[in-house]
């Protein structure tokens, strides 16, 4: 068992100053990637809509506003809580391979490489969770929450710094399509910060949806945002998207598109210390969260002292632990037997938290274990550790910076949560539609007998991982970030941050971090660099040291790196009711309330 005898506890003296006011109130509470995407959401609570309303409003709203990073066409995972039935919902929002997507066909007898561009395409999600959520949750019409994201495409919005940054550095792989580089490199370059950015063809595939709404309104609500719903997966944007990819070589077909639906899945959930988080199941890499938190349930965080040499070693090698069982177990549940019980068990996580040394590191990603046993399945051995590619520079198609994040909590109690993704320049954007489709299949595997390989219909493995959690059987946070694998990281710190010392949301937010990388990275080519371990330069010289002495690979992050996650929450104040916004300088997130 973990103890603290080689390091001597340094426990926070006091909170450091935050860079950015608290932000608090009482009727409603908005934190989003974009300030834009945070005034739509903030615009729909105060028309009475409810938290899904706002949040798909502020969905739409990235996906224009940070098109560089996220897509109507992408990917965008969904967890709410629904305070009138009292149940946390979770929406994949993930796309699936096409039927004729299989491992031979898209990678021919070497199968030694996913192909860039149009191949790799999945079935486009994020239209679908919007609109799901819309029909089932929310309360408001399509064409009124989307009002906003119509505007800013239409009218164009003010080009912000980050977006400015990655169309510059990911300018070359922007040209290599033609039809990418005609909306995103307007006149031939990126466009500099303050810019009027317009994608008027994403604002005629909006409002082509939200006419479509409109002329089937007399039916009802719901029956008007299925309608939105057609025109995009059955009309003329999948008979667009369909003929673009028999013309490219493609495999996306209209029977594709027509008969996909995002799932409703029921959250993963694990306690930890007085806290209930509910998480993403096994689609995506939410189990990684849950899994590091049952872990550190057995470790005494709070005695290391914040972010001191054992505090960052000790929850650096349950990460590692985390993401070995990531490795051999988990993938798209409707193709994969996932020992999720087990993994996510107490006393599995008494078991991988007696692995941790105290005097040396992992060297690189640890053995996984046997959760079999702990979920009544004695039978079963540890899954072998597939194979992890050599350490490589290379990013692979679509690389660079994706994903934003949305979370809201109404004042009738509701929570809603969303992580959309998807870079625009792993693929040509479609002419007419003002979108490239998701290049989520970059996170699959291609080895067989991994369990994120791909396969027909079956969905990657993906990086968001939206998450909700509560105390005394009430909503308490709301939490996300950008980040790829770094994600579950930075969420962890935070929650960390919050119930291990205290913090208030926006000092927890902005505290500095850490992420190991010593793991095969979700994006195709699937890097490794064992021992990795990235460490913000906010954190003292002498702990770093200590760390490398223990066998870490210490690489330095300048204080507040955009690689570090982007967090956003909102924290709903159990005596008080008073909602608090938190929102990380690290990037250009937002959040407000009142």
């Amino acid at each position: 068992m973990f103890s603290l005898e080689r390091h001597a506890p340094r426990p926070l003296e006091h909170e450091p100053p935050a860079l950015r006011p608290a932000v608090a109130g009482r009727n409603g509470m908005v934190s989003s990637g974009h300030p834009l995407a945070t005034a739509a959401a903030y615009d729909v609570l105060r028309s009475g809509g409810n938290a899904v309303d706002a949040g798909v409003a502020a969905g739409l709203c990235l996906n224009v506003v940070h098109s560089d990073m996220t897509s109507l066409a992408g990917v965008a995972p969904i967890t709410m809580y629904l305070a009138g039935p009292d149940r946390v919902v979770t929406l994949d929002g993930l796309g699936v391979w096409p039927a004729a997507a299989t491992l031979q066909r898209l990678t021919g007898a070497e199968r030694q490489r996913i192909p860039e561009g149009f191949r790799f395409a999945v079935v486009p999600a994020a239209a679908a969770a919007w609109l799901t959520a819309l029909e089932r949750y929310g309360t408001l019409s399509f064409g009124r929450v989307a009002g906003a994201a119509i505007g800013w495409a239409e009218g164009g919005f003010p080009m912000h710094p980050f977006m400015a940054y990655n169309l510059a550095r990911d300018a070359e792989a922007y040209r290599r399509w033609p039809t990418t580089a005609e909306v995103f490199l307007p006149g031939g370059e990126p466009p500099r910060p303050g810019a009027v950015f317009r994608q008027p063809d994403l604002a005629r595939t909006l409002k082509g949806m939200a006419d479509a709404e409109r002329k089937a309104a007399h039916l009802g609500r719901a029956e008007g945002v299925a309608a939105a719903r057609d025109f995009f997966y059955r009309g003329p944007v999948a008979e667009a998207v369909a003929e673009f990819s028999a013309r490219h070589g493609g495999l996306m077909t209209l029977e594709d598109l027509a008969g996909f639906r995002v799932r409703e899945e029921p959250a993963a959930t694990v306690r930890f210390r007085d806290v209930d988080v509910h998480g993403c199941g096994p689609w995506c890499q939410g189990p990684a969260l849950l899994e590091a938190l049952a872990i550190l349930e057995h470790l005494d965080l709070a005695a290391m002292g914040h972010n001191t040499t054992a505090y960052v070693h000790a929850v650096t090698e349950v990460l590692k632990l985390a993401y070995a069982d990531r490795e051999a177990y988990v993938g798209d549940p409707a193709f994969v037997e996932v020992p999720l019980a087990g993994l996510l068990s107490e006393s599995y996580g008494a078991e991988r938290a007696a692995a941790i040394r105290t005097d040396r590191a992992f060297r690189g990603l640890p053995d996984p274990g046997n959760p079999w046993p702990h979920q009544g399945v004695p039978d079963r051995g540890p899954a072998p550790m597939p194979a992890p590619p050599g350490p490589t520079g290379v990013v692979g198609p679509g690389g660079g910076s994706d994903t934003s994040f949305v979370c809201v909590m109404d004042g009738a109690g509701n929570v809603f949560a969303a992580t959309p993704s998807d870079s625009t320049g792993g693929g040509p954007v479609i002419p007419g539609l003002g979108f490239a489709l998701s290049a989520r299949g970059n996170q699959s595997r291609l080895d067989p007998g991994h369990p994120a390989c791909l396969a027909p219909g079956k969905r990657p493995r993906l990086t968001p991982n939206p998450a909700l959690a509560f105390r005394d059987g009430q909503p308490w946070l709301v939490w996300g970030t950008p980040g790829g694998d770094v994600q579950p990281q930075a969420m962890l710190q935070v929650l960390l941050n919050l119930v291990e010392f205290g913090m208030h949301p926006q000092a927890a937010v902005e505290a500095p971090r850490f992420a190991t990388f010593s793991f095969p990275n979700s994006f195709y080519p699937h890097q490794y660099f064992p021992g990795r371990l990235a460490v913000e330069s906010r954190i003292p010289a002498a702990v770093r040291d200590e760390l490398a002495s223990l066998g870490h690979q210490v690489v330095g992050w300048p204080a507040f790196a955009s690689q570090a996650g982007g967090v956003c929450l909102v924290l709903r104040d159990r005596d008080t009711g008073v909602l608090y916004g938190a929102a990380d300088p690290r990037r250009e997130s937002y959040a407000f309330g009142w």
